[in-house]
């Protein structure tokens, strides 16, 4: 039996879609090429954002300053509160909008969902107005191309990233033995190297120290944004040998030898060929596809592929996905709220999508109100993408997600989904459906059968414990 595969590696089937005569190689097609946008509208660029950015927010500002010269406080309450209303637009009228279109509409779904999973691993968390209208160019144009080359080459990227950079302070690490921090007293920022050890290679489980910390930081220093007098956020990631820290570096026990720029890129190589990275990834990932509690016959195919092509991350999906495939009829696994929404949607053809035309955005356009109302209720679910708390990204573990108020809250979600829907609105429709994509449809049946509305049949049906698991 393996309808639920298709919902444990992707978001189900539509009625619409073919049902695949080999459901692996179906998958395995999806995994070997980035997938173009389906998106017909307009899609900036992560630069042309950053410029866009920079020109809309100090033209403004500039009237802001006149506004309250008199007042520096609320000058910067109201250049504040511009930065975010301006990122909020962004992130509200396109990047959702981009993300869930692939879902539901795009031929990719596999490759979408492990699109979504290493963009919550190197997740950019809420911490400023950057989250809100530089995370979705990130994930498109950092994450989404590695996903066909080597997880080395994803972190090297990832980690030099301006979105990363800004986001975790880089920018302001100063080795104090630099020309710069001899000169200015200015020293590290820890928050990068850290979370490059912690959550982005080899875990704690690896064993480093306080002082592997600090040595990665030093060598991290110097890589930051340039600063533009005119558009300070928006300037390039580069490397400042001014303020990168001299001499070498011991990091787990291996010594590396002053490179400038270079130094990086050795370490990460290590890092990234270090025995626990290759077991902190392979559980993560069997983690989010199959199980909370990974077995070793789970994991251990997937390090094995990673060795096997050194890295090469569409072998890798491939050996998760194979794993999932033969634990399809055994294992199911909870489906976190933003993944269980867009199922739904694509599965029942539901529908809040607008038209390209609606994306011709110039940073004072609004949201439509379906752009606002889902972004509103993934909040209320708990889990609006690009938007974790903090930097280890949303919780793969059902014990986050499964709380009486948040299934309350998605009792609600689907009931109002419902009165979007596209397809006739009958019990006909909603088994047809069913039979598609549940190995124990009889069992669903019985719940259309509770309610006469058909808001209400599909809440209770998207609430299955065999909906909510795949």
């Amino acid at each position: 039996m393996v309808k639920n595969f298709y919902r444990k590696v992707g978001f189900g089937l539509s009625l619409q879609d073919e049902v695949p005569q080999d459901p692996l190689q179906w998958a395995f097609d999806q995994l070997d090429q980035v997938p173009l946008f389906t998106w017909k509208g307009n899609i900036f660029s992560e630069k042309e954002m950053r410029e866009k950015y920079g020109e809309f927010v100090y033209g403004d500002r500039k009237i802001l300053r006149k506004k309250y010269k008199n007042d520096k406080n609320k000058y910067r309450r109201a250049k504040n509160k511009l930065r975010h209303k301006t990122g909020q637009k962004f992130f509200e009228s396109n990047e959702l909008t981009i993300r869930h279109n692939e879902a539901i509409n795009g031929k990719t779904p596999v490759f979408e969902r492990f699109w979504h999973f290493w963009g919550n691993h190197f997740a950019i968390s809420e911490k400023d107005y950057l989250a809100e209208y530089s995370t979705g160019p990130y994930q498109r144009e950092i994450i989404r191309p590695n996903m066909v080359n080597t997880f080395e080459q994803m972190v090297k990227d990832v980690t030099t990233s301006w979105c990363m950079i800004h986001h975790l302070d880089n920018s302001e690490s100063v080795g104090p033995l630099s020309r710069w921090g001899m000169k200015s007293r200015e020293t590290i920022n820890e928050n990068h190297a850290r979370e490059l050890l912690e959550l982005h290679t080899v875990s704690p489980d690896a064993g480093y120290s306080q002082k592997d910390v600090i040595q990665m930081t030093y060598v991290m220093t110097g890589w930051q944004q340039k600063w533009n007098p005119k558009k300070l956020e928006s300037g390039d990631v580069w490397f400042n040998f001014e303020m990168h820290q001299p001499n070498e570096k011991i990091i787990l026990g291996k010594t590396y030898v002053a490179a400038s720029k270079r130094e990086l890129y050795n370490v990460i190589n290590d890092l990234v060929h270090h025995p626990n990275c290759k077991r902190f990834i392979a559980t993560k990932l069997c983690r989010h596809f199959i199980t909370d509690n990974p077995t070793e016959d789970m994991i251990n195919p997937i390090i094995q592929a990673w060795e096997k092509s050194d890295g090469f991350l569409p072998e890798i999906h491939k050996a998760v996905v194979k794993t999932a495939f033969e634990y399809t009829s055994t294992t199911k696994k909870f489906q976190q709220p933003e993944t269980w929404a867009l199922q739904m949607v694509r599965m029942f053809g539901l529908y809040w999508i607008p038209k390209p035309e609606r994306m011709k955005y110039d940073f004072k356009r609004e949201p439509t109100d379906s752009q606002s109302e889902i972004k509103w209720a993934l909040e209320e679910l708990g889990h609006l993408p690009y938007r974790p708390a903090q930097p280890n990204g949303w919780s793969d573990f059902e014990a986050d997600w499964i709380s009486p108020e948040l299934m309350i809250r998605r009792l609600i979600f689907a009931s109002k989904m419902a009165s979007m829907g596209a397809l006739k609105r009958d019990d006909n429709f909603i088994k047809a459906v069913i039979r598609k994509n549940f190995n124990q449809s009889e069992k669903i049946y019985k719940l259309l059968n509770s309610q006469d509305e058909y808001k209400n049949k599909l809440a209770i049906v998207c609430n299955s414990s065999e909906m909510l698991k795949a």
